[in-house]
């Protein structure tokens, strides 16, 4: 099978002993991430959602090692799913392209990763909140810039997707409870 199933992917997420929470945050990431990527998709789109279900599975798999997605990738990897680790490596500092006619399935998972906090969809302006009281908590209020910055970037990325599937997401999102 060319991506593991969500059955395996619960697996590999207990045998790798990623914490309760954590699976709890990837099924929402993956649940999110395809539930866009199949509205795309109903667009003319050609995503590969059995990739977007993997890859958002598994995206945290090591959260508790430092630099998780550089060890999750090389753990997920090792098992012969070269595409999800790709995309487990990039998801901490991606950045969406300017064109939806560039937009892959990485761009699906690291924006359902920015819409999720712990296992919910809360969307954007919630997660971001989160992100930086997190930052300055751990004594990084320099951090604030770069993260509204980054906030503006997803938000016209998500105009772009909203344009295209003809809701918000959040009213996707909500539509897919």
């Amino acid at each position: 099978m060319k991506h593991p199933t969500r059955e395996v992917c619960e697996e590999l997420l207990n045998e790798y002993q990623t914490p309760e929470h954590v699976k709890g945050h990837c099924r929402a990431v993956a649940r999110t991430a395809y539930t866009i990527a199949e509205a795309l998709n109903k667009n003319g789109f050609l995503f590969d959602l059995q990739l977007i279900l993997a890859a958002g599975m598994l995206h945290d798999i090591a959260r508790v090692e430092d630099k998780h997605w550089k060890v999750g990738a090389k753990w997920v990897k090792r098992l012969g799913y070269k595409e999800e680790a790709r995309i487990i490596k990039a998801h901490m500092k991606h950045s969406f392209p300017a064109s939806l006619k560039k937009i892959d399935e990485t761009d699906m998972v690291c924006l359902g990763d920015r819409l999720v906090m712990e296992d919910q969809y809360v969307g954007l302006d919630r997660r971001i909140e989160y992100i930086i009281s997190k930052a300055e908590k751990k004594g990084h209020p320099e951090a604030k810039p770069i993260i509204l910055k980054n906030k503006e970037k997803t938000r016209l990325f998500m105009d772009k997707i909203e344009a295209v599937i003809g809701c918000t997401i959040e009213e996707l999102m909500r539509g897919n409870e």
